[in-house]
C-alpha cells in the first residue's frame, strides 16, 4: 500500500490495539447477556460496571450518572428531546448556537415543528459564542441551553464554565456536546456546571457505535429507548458489551496520555498553521488561534474549490476533510464557516486537518508541500484568480 497520511481524526480515529485487545474476549468468551444470572452474563455486567466507573471518574461524575448509548448523535438527541418532553410544563424555549453539530441543530428543528421555540445564538469571527447575546435570549420559559464544548470543524473551544454559570444562575439546564473535546481537554462536570454531556467512543481511539450521555443526578429526563430495564430503565436494549469495554479502555488511555499527547499535538498543529499561513498566499485560518482543540487546523484557500483540493490530496495519500464528515456529501458550504462570516466562495475552499497520535513533523512537511503544489495548480486554472492577479498588478 502507498504511504497514507491520515489527518482526519475529527471524523474518526483508528482503534487502539490495546482497546481492541480488551474488547475481543467479550465477543467470543464472555459473550453472555449482562441481564442474565449465570456466570458469563455476570462477567459482562461486571465489565460494564467497570467501564462506567472509569468514565465517571474522568468527569468527576458518579457512575450512576453515566448512560451508554450508540454514539454522540443519539446522546444529543436524547438530552434535547427528553428534556423538552420532561420540562414542557415549565416552558418551551431552548437556546443553542448557529455552529452546533447537525445532531443538535436538526433535533432543534424537529422540536420547532412540534411547538418549541429555539434561539440560535451568533458567534464571533473566531467561532466563540456571544455570551451577552446568550444571556439576553433567556426567557421565563427557557428550559435548556445546549452549546458544544469545542467545534468539530474549526476547533474553537467555547467558554463552557461561563455558559454553565449563566444557565444555573437562571435555573436552566445546560447540555454540552463534548464529542470532540472529551479525551482532548480536561473536563469536570461540577466545576463547569454541566448537567448533561454527550460523547462518542470513536473520536478517542475507541470503537464506533458506542457513546455515553452524562445526566446529572436530579435531572428529570425520561427514557429515550423503551423496552427492557437496561441502563437503569432509561435506555432499553441489550448492552453493547464489547463496545462499552472498549470505550472504558479508550477513556482510561486518553486520560493517562492527555497531557503529553495534547502538548505534542499542539506543537505540531502550530507548526502546520504557521507554515501554511506563511507559505500559501490568500489563505486564512478558521477558528480561534489559541483557544482551539490541540489537533485541529482549518484553513480557507481563496480561489480554490475544497472538493478538488481534497481529491488531489487523496491522490497524494493524504486524508483530510472539508468540514464535518456527517455532511461530506453536501455541496452546500459549511454552516459553521458561514456563521463566522465567511462568504460562500471562500467557505467552499476550506480544508480541515486533524492530527493524531501517529502524526509526525515529517508527515506535515510532506503535506504542506503538497498543499502548496495543489493550491498553485488549482489557482492556475481559476479565471477568478487570473482576474484577481491582473487587478492587483494594475494597482
Amino acid at each position: 500500500m502507498e504511504r497514507i497520511i491520515y489527518l482526519d481524526n475529527a471524523a474518526t480515529t483508528k482503534t487502539s490495539p490495546t482497546v481492541l485487545e480488551a474488547m475481543l474476549p467479550y465477543f467470543s468468551e464472555y459473550y453472555g447477556n449482562a441481564s442474565s444470572i449465570y456466570s458469563i452474563g455476570a462477567k459482562s455486567k461486571e465489565a460494564i460496571t467497570h467501564s462506567r466507573e472509569t468514565i465517571a471518574a474522568t468527569l468527576g461524575a458518579k457512575p450512576e450518572e453515566i448512560y451508554f448509548t450508540a454514539g454522540g448523535s443519539e446522546s444529543d438527541n436524547w438530552a434535547i428531546k427528553a428534556t423538552a418532553e420532561a420540562y414542557r410544563a415549565k416552558g418551551n424555549h431552548i437556546i443553542t448556537t448557529k455552529i452546533e453539530h447537525h445532531a443538535v441543530l436538526h433535533t432543534c428543528e424537529y422540536l420547532e415543528k412540534n411547538g418549541f421555540e429555539v434561539s440560535y445564538i451568533d458567534v464571533d469571527e473566531s467561532g466563540v459564542v456571544k455570551l451577552d447575546q446568550l444571556e439576553k435570549a433567556i426567557r421565563p420559559e427557557t428550559i435548556l441551553i445546549t452549546v458544544m464544548f469545542a467545534n468539530n470543524e474549526i476547533g474553537t473551544i467555547q467558554p463552557i464554565r461561563e455558559i454553565g454559570e449563566i444557565a444555573h444562575r437562571h435555573g436552566i439546564l445546560f447540555h454540552t456536546d463534548a464529542v470532540q473535546a472529551y479525551g482532548q481537554l480536561p473536563i469536570n462536570v461540577d466545576e463547569l456546571h454541566i448537567d448533561m454531556l454527550s460523547s462518542s467512543g470513536h473520536k478517542l481511539c475507541g470503537p464506533k457505535g458506542i457513546g455515553f450521555l452524562y445526566i446529572r443526578k436530579g435531572v428529570k429526563i425520561r427514557s429515550f429507548v423503551h423496552g427492557g430495564a437496561q441502563e437503569r430503565k432509561r435506555r432499553a436494549g441489550t448492552e453493547n458489551v464489547p463496545g462499552i469495554v472498549g470505550y472504558g479502555k479508550a477513556a482510561e488511555e486518553a486520560m493517562q496520555t492527555m497531557q503529553e499527547r495534547t502538548a505534542r499535538e499542539t506543537e505540531l498543529r502550530d507548526y502546520l498553521i504557521d507554515r501554511v499561513l506563511k507559505e500559501v498566499p490568500y489563505t486564512r485560518l478558521n477558528g480561534h488561534r489559541t483557544k482551539r482543540l490541540p489537533n485541529n487546523a482549518n484553513f480557507s484557500f481563496q480561489f480554490v474549490e475544497g472538493e478538488s483540493l481534497l481529491i488531489m490530496l487523496d491522490m497524494a495519500g493524504i486524508c483530510g476533510s472539508s468540514g464535518s464528515a456527517c455532511t461530506s456529501g453536501s455541496l452546500d458550504p459549511s454552516h459553521v464557516l458561514l456563521a463566522i462570516g465567511l462568504p460562500h466562495e471562500i467557505a467552499h475552499g476550506s480544508l480541515r486537518l486533524t492530527l493524531g497520535a501517529e502524526t509526525t513533523k515529517e508527515d506535515l512537511d510532506f503535506v504542506i508541500e503538497k498543499i502548496k503544489e495543489i493550491v498553485e495548480h488549482l489557482r492556475s486554472m481559476s479565471p477568478l484568480y487570473e482576474d484577481f492577479v491582473k487587478k492587483s498588478q494594475k494597482r
